[in-house]
């Protein structure tokens, strides 16, 4: 049997509380942040540094959708952060031109619809996908191995020429990939979804993409 490699090691032997201070820790970063910037009137925000805004205002939403978008995401983790701390570290959340993408698992069912109440309750949001599951807590082989996932997805569609990757958010749970996102057109989207499929030890792939010329988008 092979040896373990350094990274392996290190995730059977880090204490998981660890890594759930380590993941509340980088999200408190990120809310902090928003707590410098109002969270009303969104399209007068600015996102980060200069490249970050540049990559923004090269997506499809536009640089006034990604940082409504961004808006949205930080204020839904407050709320979850506020009613209960599990809720903001067991819940993952992609939220794309106002249609927010719930993804991870939770002990109950009642958990489970505190956090589509919450969500509802921002501005902004304009439909909530619930791909919470039910269930006891994953370890963190799982999340590591959901992250590995995801990132060989992500480096998949970058290297692709029929892909515009920028458009795309990913999140992997217990091996099943959400996809969301705005397709050029069906073939593309058919690519993205195909990269995901092929990609090693992923159970299922869910795919909530639009195309461009969806008449439902937001100002279209």
């Amino acid at each position: 049997m092979s040896s373990k490699t350094d990274i392996e090691w290190h995730l059977t032997t880090r204490p998981p509380d660890h890594a759930n201070r380590h993941l509340c820790a980088v999200r408190y970063l990120v809310l902090a942040g928003f707590c410098l910037l109002p969270l009303s009137g969104c399209t007068s925000l600015v996102i980060g540094a200069g490249a970050t805004a540049g990559v923004a205002a090269l997506q499809e939403r536009g640089l006034d959708g990604a940082v409504s978008d961004t808006a949205i995401t930080a204020e839904i983790w407050q709320k979850f952060l506020s009613k209960d701390e599990k809720l903001f570290l067991d819940i993952e959340i992609e939220v794309v031109e106002g249609e927010v993408l719930l993804a991870g698992r939770v002990p109950s069912v009642a958990d489970q619809l505190e956090a589509v109440r919450l969500s509802w309750q921002v501005d902004g949001v304009r439909s909530v996908i619930n791909e919470i599951d039910v269930g006891s807590g994953m370890s963190l082989m799982d999340s590591a191995g959901d992250l590995i996932i995801t990132t060989r997805i992500k480096t998949a569609l970058m290297f692709d020429g029929d892909v515009f990757a920028i458009n795309y958010s990913i999140e992997t749970v217990n091996g099943t990939v959400h996809l969301m996102g705005i397709a050029q057109n069906e073939r593309e989207r058919e690519r993205v979804i195909s990269h995901a499929r092929e990609t090693s030890y992923v159970k299922r792939v869910v795919s909530h993409i639009r195309l461009k010329d969806d008449i439902n988008r937001q100002g279209t």
